[in-house]
């Protein structure tokens, strides 16, 4: 093997280490700005966490949680500035311009089919009553065995979206649509007799062997018919569906009426242990083995009828709905003028008009902030607190800059031309198929933060010869070919290691792994990919590296879990000289080193900063080491000058 060839595997390496995440070439803090924007506040949470978040207030059980019309939610009143980051505010109008940046488009178009659905319920007088909505958030609690409080808390916390938001933008217009759609909606007995045999009929036991050519499939279902006990090894082996292969085919009960009826009706002809025939479903190859029967629950069909009609009501009204939405905006006149730079010019102040009725841009912008200011408020804190150090530095990003960064970007991720160099063109369509996300957006709120951060740490990063080597050993030096069982508590993994070391063999290891162990890895006898040096688990690392062929480890605890590990040899090391892909490696560990001090300077910036921020009415302050409060004075702010842009 050449240098060049191991520098491409090295790369490859190294851009699968990454992960496939989109945004996993950017900086880890550029993406803790703009995570919440682009993927919603669920998954930003998820990676990042919300410093200082306020746990949402809950809903008392005998408390409505639809405000009065017109009262202003307590972190949407209109305030100004919205919050001061080392003493510089961030005024309402810069929040309103940063949230219709970001959401002014999605926000709109749910205004204006808002506006269609209140037409036309007016035209047929219909309404949808506070009391009903309350009914509805409390029934939607119920079915998921959930109380009040705790729906609207879940839905808050993982999902971004508050109480009020919850019931104005997604409960009404559900009743609504509901509503309108009551008189088209029909539900038959032969509805209710399928849904009640769904339910609590008869049910087949099965394991199930996903496969994608058919060729596979069909040499698969010959041995599975030769040895029906081997079926959960098999579907182990060559099952595409991962979530049933790791429990050995196992998936839930097959019931009438709930799937493909081809598959239904061949499970429910099958005897206890006999293997279907290969079954085509969509583009994919399917095998079923009968494990037994479930017989039909004791239930009589009156006793719930009520509540099957119910579901098969909810489950028919969003396609009635999709309808009559449809010929709603068919038949409406919508002029969008807020995606139309020349109507803009024409039509200033105006985001868009609905059969004559406008919708204006403060309208818009309000509406934006309701849903979305918290989040872009943190945000926008965030890219704050890195243009002021920036500026007092006086430093520059420039677009040479910004351009490196997306090519090194594009790069990292393998999206290059036949040539070696970066596709910018596929790239930026990658990172744009996000909605909402522009060109412009990704290069200001991706790009640009993660080119400050690495300008203000440029001189902080060495890589030292010992970094050399570990990486060398790491990427191109021997690994540790392994079996691994991997238990939840120590009793349990004690006992296991004894029956390991009593017969020493890797049948006997495998047979073990399968039986106990929690990993995935358990369906195909323990194995995992050869264990490198420097790999980010030293103490397992260490323990494999003192192993010989044939050696079982002793318990070695990783977190909350001991893992028993079998040697099967080692790895030949690449013959690859370090002189060979020294600058490649170099470059990798400088990249790598650059993004952890990029985390430590954003965390430090953090830190030590003076914020008030009004809408969640959090402050802190590191002189005092304790949170602030601020009296706010109550006035709107999205002044004039956004009202004609």
């Amino acid at each position: 093997m050449d240098g060049k060839e191991a520098g491409r595997q090295l790369t490859n390496t190294a851009s699968t280490a990454r992960g496939p995440l989109l945004w996993g070439t950017i900086a880890v803090l550029a993406m803790c700005i703009v995570a919440r924007w682009y993927f919603g506040p669920a998954s930003a949470e998820a990676q990042f966490g919300r410093r200082s978040a306020k746990p949402p207030t809950a809903v008392a059980r005998n408390q409505s949680p639809v405000p009065p019309a017109g009262t202003p939610s307590p972190n949407t009143r209109k305030i100004d500035p919205v919050a001061y980051v080392n003493g510089e505010e961030v005024t309402r109008q810069q929040l309103a311009e940063e949230c219709l940046r970001h959401y002014g488009t999605d926000v709109l178009e749910s205004m204006v089919n808002r506006r269609l659905i209140a037409a036309y319920c007016r035209q047929q007088g219909i309404n949808v009553t506070p009391g009903e909505i309350q009914a509805e958030i409390e029934r939607m609690a119920s079915r998921l065995s959930l109380g009040q409080d705790q729906l609207l808390e879940i839905l808050e916390q993982e999902r971004g979206i508050r109480t009020e938001q919850y019931a104005e933008d997604i409960i009404w217009p559900m009743l609504a649509l509901r509503k309108v759609t009551a008189p088209m909606l029909r539900i038959t007995e032969e509805e209710i007799q399928q849904a009640y045999q769904a339910e609590y009929g008869p049910a087949v036991k099965a394991r199930m062997i996903v496969l994608e050519d058919r060729q596979t499939a069909d040499q698969v279902r010959t041995k599975a018919a030769q040895e029906p006990d081997r079926f959960p090894e098999l579907a182990g082996i060559h099952s595409v569906d991962v979530n049933s292969a790791s429990a050995g085919g196992l998936i839930p009960p097959i019931r009438r009426y709930l799937g493909e009826k081809e598959v239904e009706d061949v499970a429910f002809r099958l005897r206890d242990g006999e293997i279907s025939p290969v079954l085509q479903v969509g583009n994919q190859y399917i095998l079923l083995k009968c494990d037994g029967r479930l017989p039909p629950r004791n239930i009589a069909l009156d006793q719930v009828r009520g509540r099957l009609s119910e579901k098969i009501r909810d489950d028919k009204t969003p396609q009635l709905a999709k309808q009559v939405f449809r010929r709603l905006q068919d038949q409406a006149v919508v002029v969008n003028v807020y995606n139309d730079p020349q109507r803009r010019q024409q039509m200033p102040g105006i985001a868009a008009t609905v059969n004559g009725e406008k919708i204006t841009l403060l309208e818009l912008a309000e509406k934006c902030i309701e849903r979305h200011g918290v989040e872009v408020l943190e945000g926008t804190i965030h890219r704050r607190l890195i243009e002021q150090v920036v500026r007092e530095k006086n430093l520059a990003v420039t677009k040479q800059e910004l351009q490196e960064e997306v090519a090194r970007a594009a790069e990292a991720n393998g999206v290059v031309l036949s040539n070696g160099q970066p596709d910018l063109t596929k790239w930026y369509a990658l990172v744009t198929e996000q909605p909402g996300v522009t060109r412009e957006l990704y290069l200001r709120d991706a790009v640009w933060p993660s080119v400050a951060l690495k300008k203000l740490v440029a001189g902080q990063v060495e890589v030292s010869d010992a970094d050399m080597q570990k990486s060398y050993e790491a990427n191109f030096g021997p690994r540790v070919r392994c079996r691994v069982i991997i238990l939840g508590n120590q009793r349990q993994a004690q006992r296991v290691w004894d029956l390991a070391r009593k017969n020493r063999t890797a049948e006997h290891f495998a047979e073990l792994a399968g039986k106990f162990s929690l990993d995935p890895s358990r369906t195909q006898g323990g194995i995992v990919p050869p264990i490198q040096k420097h790999g980010g688990q030293p103490v397992l690392e260490s323990a494999a590296f003192q192993l010989q062929p044939g050696e079982i480890s002793g318990l070695v605890q990783v977190g909350t879990q001991f893992v028993i590990l079998f040697c099967e040899g080692y790895t030949e090391p690449q013959p690859v000289k370090m002189e060979e892909v020294q600058e490649i490696l170099r470059e990798d560990l400088l990249e790598k080193k650059l993004r952890l001090a990029m985390a430590k300077e954003f965390e430090r910036l953090q830190t030590q900063a003076r914020i008030e921020n009004f809408m969640t009415g959090e402050s802190q302050s590191p002189e005092a080491g304790q949170r602030l409060s601020r009296a706010v004075p109550a006035k709107s702010i999205v002044d004039s000058s956004l009202a004609t842009r």
